[in-house]
C-alpha cells in the first residue's frame, strides 16, 4: 500500500516550524526533506527515521521497523506528537547532509 498524499501533507504541516520542508515521491513512496536534507522516509503511511546515534535517548519509546525489504532498522515516528517530532527531526537535520547533485554524463 502506498502512502497517501493526505498523510504527507499532514507530516509536512507538522514540520513547518523547522524551516523549508518538502517531499519527493520515490519508488511509490516519499522522502521528506527539511532545509534540503533528507530526514524522513515515508512508507505505507509510516514515518521512518534512521537510527542515528544522536537519537538513542529521544527515541527510547519509539517502535522500530523496516521501511522496505532489505532495509536496516529505523525508528518509527509518532507524527501526532508534534513536540517530540520536532525535537527528533531537529537532531536529524543537524547530522544529515544535503545530497550532492549527480553529474550528467
Amino acid at each position: 500500500m502506498a502512502s497517501s498524499v493526505d498523510f504527507i501533507d499532514y507530516l509536512l504541516e507538522q514540520l513547518n516550524d523547522l524551516g523549508e520542508v518538502s517531499s519527493k515521491k520515490m519508488f511509490g513512496e516519499y522522502m521528506i526533506y527539511v532545509n534540503l536534507k533528507p530526514v524522513i522516509l515515508v512508507c505505507d503511511n509510516l514515518a521512518y527515521v534512521k537510527k542515528w546515534e544522536c537519537l538513542e535517548i529521544l527515541c527510547t519509546n519509539n517502535d522500530i521497523g523496516f521501511p522496505y525489504h532489505g532495509a536496516k532498522e529505523h525508528y518509527i515516528l509518532d507524527i501526532d506528537d508534534k513536540e517530540n517530532l520536532i525535537k527528533i527531526i531537529a537532531e536529524v537535520e543537524k547530522v544529515s547532509k544535503i545530497p550532492k547533485k549527480k553529474k550528467k554524463k
